[in-house]
């Protein structure tokens, strides 16, 4: 899954949030039939053109990011046109509702962020000798 969004604010503080981000331990899930195992993985930052950021992370933790960086009350002035042209471009989908009720400890005091989109992966199945068979999200 990745979330694309514009961060800004205090130089050092979008520094830390970026840096908290990537140190993120998420659990990806791996699936083989019936069985159901799952290896920790960390948070990636991507820094695209025009100062957006994306971060990949599995899909089982949407929620959690979504309401640790989406403050309700932050209005943009961003017309919608341009919105929709960033999102086509990233070919990303809207952001959909999400639960608010857990989040992650990162650091954002002074930095505000522009949600700009959601990009889901596709499922990959692996074919090395030491995870034959087995079915995850492509990170």
């Amino acid at each position: 899954m990745h979330f694309a969004f514009i961060p800004y604010g205090k130089k050092e503080a979008v520094d830390t949030l970026i840096r908290d981000m990537s140190a993120q331990k998420h659990r990806l899930i791996l699936m083989k039939g019936e069985e159901i195992n799952s290896v920790w993985i960390e948070g990636q930052v991507r820094i695209l053109p025009f100062g957006i950021y994306e971060y990949v992370f599995p899909r089982e933790d949407l929620d959690k990011v979504l309401a640790t960086l989406i403050k309700e009350e932050n209005r943009y002035k961003i017309p919608k046109i341009a919105f929709k042209f960033i999102r086509k471009f990233l070919k990303l989908e809207k952001i959909p509702e999400f639960k608010k009720n857990e989040f992650y400890l990162w650091m954002k005091e002074n930095v505000n962020i522009i949600p700009l989109g959601i990009r889901k992966d596709e499922m990959l199945t692996e074919k090395s000798e030491a995870m034959k068979g087995w079915i995850h999200e492509a990170i």
